[in-house]
């Protein structure tokens, strides 16, 4: 059953490849049976302590060997697993906590005392994550179920709450087994393959990544944060073949390539996801590693990928793709209730087994987002051509109205990122006495780039229509990003002088 395969996956991968490296992350490493024990203790200790089918334990802690091993017992033991976003504040956790009524929490030491002092851990069981390596050792290891439903919800991931508190998505087992199935067909992943990885484990990107390469029974590099240099030493000494990431690190990337001595020789394939990316800055990274830049979409109320290339097809730069295998997309206009044509623009909404069972406890964003006949609205903004590919526009929440015309931010940033000495580019808005909003670019140039505010403008006014060009332009050090890479539009204002 593919539900048991979920639980199951690593034990079945480590029947076959049981010497082969699964895991590295820094000096530490865990091969398939390493690992697969390990899960299988700490699942039995969690029983033993009390966790049960559908209670909930979440996993709250920095990247590494011990998130992944914490997360896949928490499923061994038939309970729900709760990834939570380790940039989060006290308060945030708090929230998430109480809403989806954790019984279980993983936490490393600093964000255990954080949460110790504001009291927010109640009769919560915690578990250090500095205890789980001494923890899981030795000791019984868990049976594997003789029956589990594919319906069981495995995972509540939390949305990042841009529009209020957030929401905790409700995941079957299905959903996430088939999203990792999925995304290793469409990307071509095999045993052979080594990724390298900066992503937070707990945004569902991260987490794609990291199932997806398990089961396909790949070697996972887990960098525990990101940064440049670091990231192209362990793609080089590693021989990695893939590497995935976010706009944002691919930036950073190109400007430090050339600072290095041994460069990226044996990647096979790249993927980018999280926002858009320009298409110029996109041949840049295909000409410094060598190999494809395959765009991706996707999202937590879906567990992963919805959409991308498939590595053996045709794939257009600037497009994220087609949708995964059993899916379903179109492009609808909420205030019409209309179903635009081919290249037309309207919201993206998706339909399929990969499609949360809804927000746990509230019916009523459940009811706003996800139709009767299982339309799932995404909340993006896109164009489907003839040909299939979709375009992402921007998010329906940053769009910009300037004298009644629709601005959308990623296509200013699209065109302002082709532009020479720019590593990074948000755009935000501006109130306007006349207009209402109007356009703000904020750029990162390399250093030693030279730019001034009128050379962007200038450019802009080449490639966009007269209401879309920024009014003003600032140069800054660094843009505002959440953990997992992507630009806070919402934040971009605080750069102000």
């Amino acid at each position: 059953m593919l539900a048991h395969d979920t639980m199951a996956a690593l034990t079945f991968r480590a029947r076959r490849f049981a010497e082969r490296t699964a895991v590295v992350c820094g000096s530490h490493q865990l091969s398939y049976a390493e690992l697969d024990d390990r899960v299988g203790r700490l699942a039995q200790m969690l029983v033993e302590a009390g966790l049960k089918a559908g209670d909930v334990a979440s996993v709250y802690g920095p990247v590494g060997w011990e998130w992944v091993v914490a997360y896949h017992a928490v499923l061994r033991a038939g309970a729900t697993v709760n990834p939570i976003n380790a940039l989060l504040t006290a308060d945030e956790v708090g929230f998430i906590l109480s809403d989806c009524n954790s019984k279980f929490l993983f936490a490393d030491s600093s964000r255990r005392e954080m949460l110790f002092a504001a009291g927010l851990v109640g009769d919560i069981k915690v578990i250090p994550f500095e205890d789980v390596d001494a923890l899981t050792e030795q000791g019984p290891t868990l049976p594997l179920p003789d029956d589990f439903s594919t319906d069981a919800i495995s995972t509540v991931c939390y949305t990042s709450g841009t529009t209020g508190r957030p929401k905790g998505a409700m995941l079957s087992h299905r959903s996430v087994m088939m999203n990792a199935a999925l995304t290793a067909l469409m990307h071509g992943r095999g045993s052979h393959d080594i990724t390298v990885s900066a992503l937070p484990l707990a945004h569902v990107y991260g987490t794609v990544v990291m199932n997806s390469t398990l089961l396909s029974g790949g070697k996972l590099v887990l960098l525990p944060a990101f940064d440049p240099r670091s990231t192209i030493e362990a793609i080089v000494e590693h021989q990695a073949t893939r590497f995935e990431g976010v706009p944002t690190m691919y930036y950073r990337l190109l400007t430090e390539l050339p600072k290095v001595d041994a460069l990226p020789q044996s990647l096979t394939m790249c993927t980018v996801g999280g926002q858009t990316m320009p298409v110029d800055k996109m041949r840049l990274v295909e000409q410094a590693f060598g190999c494809p830049l395959i765009e991706l979409w996707g999202m937590s109320e879906i567990g992963g990928l919805g959409t991308t290339f498939p590595w053996t097809g045709p794939r257009t730069l600037g497009s994220i793709g087609i949708p995964l295998p059993f899916m379903q997309v179109r492009v609808f206009e909420a205030a019409t209730g209309r179903l635009p044509g081919d290249g037309e623009v309207g919201e993206l909404q998706i339909r399929g087994p990969l499609v949360m069972n809804g927000y746990l406890g509230n019916a009523v964003a459940t009811a706003e987002v996800l139709s009767e006949d299982g339309w799932l609205s995404t909340g993006d903004i896109v164009r489907i051509n003839a040909d299939g590919n979709i375009y992402i526009i921007d998010r329906a929440k940053d769009l910009i109205l300037t004298s009644g015309n629709n601005v959308y931010p990623a296509e200013i940033e699209r065109v302002i990122g082709d532009l020479p000495g720019v590593v990074m580019v948000g755009v935000g808005r501006d109130p306007h006495p006349d207009k209402g909003e109007v356009p703000h670019a904020y750029l990162v140039l390399a250093a030693g780039a030279e730019l001034s505010e009128g050379e962007v403008i200038a450019h802009c006014r080449a490639h966009l229509a007269p209401y879309k060009i920024p009014r003003s332009v600032s140069f800054v050090a660094d843009i505002p990003k959440t953990s997992s890479g992507k630009i806070m539009r919402r934040a971009l204002v605080e750069l102000r002088p």
